[in-house]
């Protein structure tokens, strides 16, 4: 008995999760030559020709400040968009209306769909950060050192779990794919460059670097810096517990969110 009560546990679990991962798989185009695309125009313009007239304090390469940024910026784009596209395809087809017939918790929802979105936001972070190496060896002729492996690690599935349960909310409540676009441009897309990929915090007016410092992705990004270069605009004693209160709240809301939201077809 105890053998079945397992199986009717995790059986619904883990086939929604090979659903969610087997649907961004059948778009490898989407999911790892447009990011190979992106990056590489990135690093090329940003990084390489521009990024020879930009000096840093500790000598520290332009390309390399900003190829932290850019990993953790593909990594939570993808981690939005995948379950974001998720929730917003299964409205217009009525698929969504499954779950809630289905023998899924909310929680195993939100975790089903969360887990896909990390391995998706890690799967691309990963080829953006070999297309930066290849650039900074291209550039330097020397591979870009990574000086803590697990807070890199630790950062990015943080901020990719935050984003896919923003992702979560936002399709719940997007009553179409143009108000689904509209958050992720002009309110997600702002946040994270001035969250600090691009440029550090320490070159803002003073005005403009208080307000960044409550912007929760400005930590996350520089927590990925801090986990390849060493070095953080932020102090690193407060960037890890908010990151983890960023993405407790958003997952919170993403449960909220499923309870009470709207599994209506289009």
């Amino acid at each position: 008995m105890k053998a079945i009560s397992r199986d009717l546990t995790w059986t619904p679990f883990l086939s929604l999760l090979r659903r969610e991962v087997a649907r961004f798989m059948k778009v490898i185009a989407q999911t790892v030559v447009t990011p190979i695309v992106n990056s590489t125009l990135y690093m090329m313009i940003f990084g390489v020709s521009l990024g020879q007239q930009i000096h840093l304090e500790g000598d520290i390469p332009y390309l390399a400040f900003l190829i932290p940024g850019l990993v953790m910026m593909a990594c939570l784009n993808n981690a939005f968009q995948n379950s974001s596209s998720s929730i917003i395809s299964s409205k217009f087809s009525g698929d969504l209306e499954d779950l809630r017939a289905s023998p899924l918790s909310l929680n195993q929802i939100i975790w089903a769909l969360n887990i896909a979105a990390l391995m998706r936001g890690l799967m691309v972070g990963a080829i953006t950060f070999l297309v930066g190496q290849a650039a900074y060896l291209f550039t330097f002729h020397e591979l870009l050192p990574v000086a803590h492996p697990f807070i890199l690690f630790v950062y990015l599935i943080l901020g990719a779990l935050a984003f896919a349960s923003i992702g979560i909310c936002v399709a719940f409540w997007a009553k179409n794919f143009d108000q689904m676009s509209a958050v992720g441009g002009f309110v997600l897309l702002p946040l994270i460059y001035l969250g600090g990929v691009f440029f550090s915090v320490d070159h803002l007016p003073p005005f403009w670097k208080t307000v960044s410092m409550y912007n929760p992705l400005l930590y996350m990004i520089n927590g990925v810096r801090f986990g390849i270069l060493g070095t953080s605009d932020v102090p690193t004693a407060w960037a890890l517990p908010v990151s983890i209160a960023a993405t407790i709240v958003t997952m919170a809301f993403a449960r909220r969110v499923i309870g009470r939201g709207n599994f209506q077809r289009w």
